[in-house]
């Protein structure tokens, strides 16, 4: 019954994120480069490989390959061959990258407190607890 209406707003809500973000994020990062940086920032702790991110993306190993090369060029991240087994490569976030992920988690929070603080903050917390139920977390 309000499928078509909840599609509606969120594929605007999308819209507008995505454009805001590109264009904000541009020249020195995309939105899906900024992705990658939260998720290697968010396991510091742990070494990761290329391999690591394909079932976090949902993509191919040739498509994260392209994405680590541009980040590579872009001076976001390096990759480093084991020490010990020189088979495998590391990826690791430069000061320039975690410097972008910070400027680019800004900007994302930026962009959604404008669209909250246009509702109650107890209407913010329904709305983060009902998209919470919908999305099954």
């Amino acid at each position: 019954m309000y499928s078509q209406e909840f599609a509606k707003l969120w594929f605007k809500l999308s819209k507008d994120m995505k454009l805001f973000m590109e264009g904000q994020l541009a020249p020195s990062l995309t939105e899906g480069q900024l992705y990658v940086l939260e998720y290697l920032l968010a396991r510091e702790d742990v070494k990761m490989k290329p391999s690591d991110l394909v079932d976090y993306l949902s993509t191919t190993p040739a498509a994260i390959t392209t994405l680590l090369d541009r980040m590579e060029r872009a001076n976001l991240i390096v990759r480093e061959r084991d020490d010990k087994d020189r088979r495998i490569v590391w990826v690791v976030v430069t000061d320039t990258g975690k410097q972008e992920c910070r400027r680019g988690v800004s900007l994302r929070q930026q962009f959604l407190d404008g669209y909250l603080n246009r509702i109650s903050a107890h209407n913010q917390q329904v709305l983060v607890y009902l998209l919470g139920k919908v999305a099954n977390l």
